[in-house]
């Protein structure tokens, strides 16, 4: 019987394993404390606490982390940018709410956020940049605004309380996620069609402080998983297949390179329709995606991608957070039965069986947990 760390380190490295990790993916992963008495901390509910104890007790564990402590860029973290960047909290009824300005090249450029108490996510409800004159001036701030504060000795600590009970796993964004998050999605898209130039501009800006964290952590913390999220910005239907290559392959490939040039595994997180972008997932030397979903949420089925892709990409998923949500618990059996038989079929690296997200709601229902615990003890039962 192999211990939660070993099971998942063997299933990256592409070794046989005693049966197929399940993991929660941000249950487990992101960082929660249902004592927290802050009204925005939906886990503080008493629905919450079966199903965090599950996740810690029975699931593969995979702490996402970030070494970063703090950024430049950020008001609180240095006076130096004061003049530049200022942020402002504030209430809207209910809501917690956060404006921040920029002065850069002769422009404000502003956004807002605003969070919810009933829901666990921060909603971007103006953008900081509308239009490419906003990229312009954006373009004009100093590199040092983007300077960051690393810390890895939190990635070590955290990876040496958690012991035999899973893995820590360093979280990034990419270029194309740290560009098109500046934008609402139409003006994305917009630019990146048709002011390609500019775009690449941006890209190239926000790489550089990615790069040299990356390279950073990876030869402080080696030998471990990393999660590269924001290829799908880039992936159908947003954009064109051609594209992906133009804007994820050359910016996102030498962050993977960074990632195993120490001995480090890089996991491309995409959402949506993968089956025309695969191969270049692959032409990254990437060592594994999440979470492959299935029509309609995606384009591919896991056993294809298996039989295609299995030597090479360890897969992750394709259980989506929907069905374990509504779907009647006899019916998901059948969909997590047959995710466990193509994950695991035939030859292939390693697949562990994971939700395309996590419930955010302040109130957790007896089917989902009931469907969570299905996922643990059919992956438990499973034999290969």
């Amino acid at each position: 019987m192999m211990t939660r760390r070993e099971r998942l380190m063997a299933t990256l490295r592409g070794d046989r394993v005693d049966r197929p990790p399940v993991n929660f993916y941000e249950l487990g992963g992101f960082e929660t404390d249902p004592s927290d008495p802050s009204e925005f901390n939906v886990y503080s509910d008493p629905s919450w606490r079966p199903l965090l104890q599950l996740a810690e007790e029975r699931s593969d564990l995979i702490r996402m982390r970030s070494a970063v402590r703090a950024r430049s860029w950020d008001p609180q973290a240095t006076p130096d940018f004061q003049d530049a960047v200022r942020m402002q909290e504030y209430r809207d009824g209910q809501c917690l709410c956060t404006r921040l300005t920029v002065r850069a090249g002769g422009h404000v450029l502003s956004s807002t956020t605003r969070r919810d108490p009933a829901v666990d996510t921060v909603w971007t409800t103006e953008h900081l940049l509308k239009n490419t004159s906003d990229v312009e001036a954006y373009l004009q701030l100093p590199d040092d605004v983007f300077a960051e504060q690393i810390d890895v000795r939190r990635l070590v600590a955290e990876d040496e309380d958690l012991g035999d009970r899973g893995i820590v796993m360093v979280d990034t964004e990419d270029p194309i996620c740290a560009a098109a998050s500046l934008f609402d999605m139409a003006t994305f898209l917009t630019i990146a069609l048709t002011e390609p130039t500019l775009l690449h501009r941006l890209l190239e800006k926000l790489a550089r402080p990615l790069y040299a964290r990356t390279e950073r952590v990876s030869a402080s913390f080696p030998g471990h998983l990393w999660r590269v999220y924001g290829p799908e910005y880039a992936a159908e239907p947003f954009l064109p297949p051609r594209l992906f290559r133009e804007y994820v392959t050359c910016y996102t490939g030498p962050l993977v390179k960074m990632i195993k040039e120490h001995g480090g595994f890089a996991r491309i997180h995409c959402h949506g329709r993968i089956g025309a972008i695969l191969d270049q997932i692959c032409e990254m030397d990437a060592d594994a995606t999440d979470p492959v979903e299935p029509p309609p949420q995606g384009d591919v089925q896991l056993g294809d991608v298996r039989r295609a892709y299995g030597d090479q990409l360890v897969l992750f998923g394709n259980i989506e957070i929907s069905d374990i949500e509504s779907m009647e618990p006899a019916a998901f059996r059948r969909v997590v039965e047959r995710a466990l038989a193509e994950g695991t079929q035939g030859r292939g690296r390693g697949f562990v069986l994971m939700p395309s997200s996590a419930p955010n709601g302040r109130a957790i229902t007896s089917r989902t947990i009931q469907n969570y615990e299905t996922m643990v003890e059919l992956a438990e039962s499973w034999r290969l």
